[in-house]
């Protein structure tokens, strides 16, 4: 993956090996710096945002413009994203088994619970939507295909790290940065623990109101081979429509047996 703005590529830094390629990590840079607060950039501004000097960032401009992967405005002279970016995400959704497994019960567990159901992935100490089935129902936040939650404060991640060996969740809550995006956010390391040895005891893990106003979820790891965590699936609960007691005994034993049929299904397949 592309690093974060703030570990993006120096023109001054050494390759940690022979092998590695710094223009390709500069031009995967240039992609990632796009985004919804940044939809259209100057080679400037895409520079600084990227961490590498305006002369690279023109290069790696030129070739991806070339490439198809991005387009500049004839009369502001700004670049954005082309649809072109879409194929390598889409590879990646065509290519995983986990999806094609989950999808039928997600589609089923949303039919049984009349509310949104998704699917998350986990990368770094966040956590990746990778398919998700709408109900009719309101839902307060829409969340496409390829967004990004953090680990430690929604339910799908605390679903995920509660399966994960003990030192090895802690360690993923330490190095996260740990925001209280809203007044019911848990920050610290050992109230967020405490969450995940709830959720190991009862197989699911909650989240009520922690990232976004309005939007509670409860969610169960999916398990792969030797029990490893691999994801996530949760079901939405508008606070609403829903109150915590209501969401534990009506969506928690559908939840709980998706996650048991999609971890079962996906260690058949080795």
């Amino acid at each position: 993956m592309p690093k974060s703005q703030s570990e993006a590529p120096s023109d001054s830094d050494a390759p940690a090996n022979s092998l590695f390629n710094q223009s390709l990590e500069k031009g995967l840079a240039v992609l990632a710096a796009f985004s919804a607060s940044r939809r259209t950039m100057t080679i400037a501004e895409i520079a600084e945002v990227a961490g590498i000097n305006k002369s690279s960032a023109q290069r790696m401009v030129f070739t991806l413009e070339q490439l198809g992967y991005l387009r500049k405005h004839p009369q502001t002279r700004r670049y954005q994203l082309t649809l072109q970016v879409m194929k390598v995400g889409y590879n990646y959704l065509a290519a995983d088994p986990l999806i094609d497994v989950a999808n039928p019960f997600l589609s089923e567990l949303t039919k049984v619970t009349a509310e949104t159901t998704c699917l998350t992935e986990p990368d770094g100490d966040e956590m990746v939507y990778l398919a998700r089935f709408v109900s009719a129902h309101f839902v307060p936040v829409h969340m496409p295909i390829g967004s990004r939650i953090p680990m430690y404060c929604t339910a799908s991640g605390r679903a995920y790290l509660s399966a994960l060996p003990e030192g090895e969740a802690r360690a993923l809550v330490e190095q996260s940065a740990r925001v209280a995006h809203t007044s019911f956010t848990l920050t610290s390391v050992d109230d967020v623990m405490a969450e995940l040895q709830k959720a190991r005891l009862r197989g699911y893990a909650m989240n009520s109101e922690e990232l976004f106003l309005g939007d509670m979820t409860i969610a169960s790891p999916i398990l792969g081979g030797k029990g490893r965590p691999i994801g996530a699936i949760h079901v939405v609960a508008p606070t609403a429509r829903w109150n915590v007691e209501d969401t534990e005994r009506r969506l928690g034993p559908p939840l709980l047996q998706s996650a048991r049929a999609i971890s079962s299904s996906v260690r058949t397949l080795g």
